[in-house]
């Protein structure tokens, strides 16, 4: 059951990002909705096995934000650029929450 909770925070979440993102930017409404749902995907999601992953793949989306802002002459840019930001903040307090479970499983002693 909450493996199910959790992948649909995460299907609702992405296309809240993305809808958000061209409707309404800059929004503190969907920020928060946003933070609560990558909470939630962090905590009954993210197994042990996949944090390395997940982690690796949340720090490229980081590092990749901003990079449609030379599209903004087009007129897209500014779109896609705050979907990239809806995702971001969709994301990070979901790997915080991976980040913390690892290193709380790794500051365990040996059983």
């Amino acid at each position: 059951m909450a493996s199910k909770i959790g992948f649909w925070a995460f299907i609702i979440g992405f296309i809240l990002a993305i809808v958000g993102g061209v409707v309404s930017p800059d929004n503190g409404t969907i920020v928060l909705v946003l933070v609560v749902m990558g909470a939630l995907i962090g905590l009954l999601n993210i197994t042990t096995k996949e944090t390395t992953l997940f982690l690796v793949a949340t720090i490229a989306l980081i590092a990749a934000g901003g990079v449609f802002e030379p599209l903004t002459a087009l007129g897209v840019g500014k779109f896609l650029d705050q979907m990239l930001s809806y995702v971001t903040v969709l994301m990070a307090p979901a790997a915080v929450v991976a980040a913390v479970k690892a290193l709380w499983a790794a500051s365990k002693p040996g059983e």
